[in-house]
């Protein structure tokens, strides 16, 4: 349990800020399209597309120490599981 309990923490903390993000842009492009009554499909997608670019760019490698740390926690403590 404790092992499920640290993998769910651990996703959440390594994918929280593409999503926070894309969420952010996602509402301020609805916004937009709501204000001046543009309705393009392309509107929504291609700034989404970018801030998550953009985040994984700045993220990055943040987020790889983040899950190499995590998986070598998790391989090292294998020995004491059996």
């Amino acid at each position: 349990m404790q092992l499920m309990s640290q993998m769910m923490w651990s996703a959440l903390l390594i994918a929280g800020p593409i999503l926070l993000l894309s969420v952010a842009v996602g509402v301020l492009v609805s916004l937009f399209q709501v204000v001046t009554q543009i309705q393009d499909a392309s509107l929504a997608f291609v700034p989404k597309l970018l801030a998550v670019f953009i985040a994984l760019v700045c993220f990055g490698p943040w987020m790889l120490k983040r899950l190499v740390s995590f998986a070598t926690s998790m391989v090292g403590g294998i020995p004491g599981q059996f």
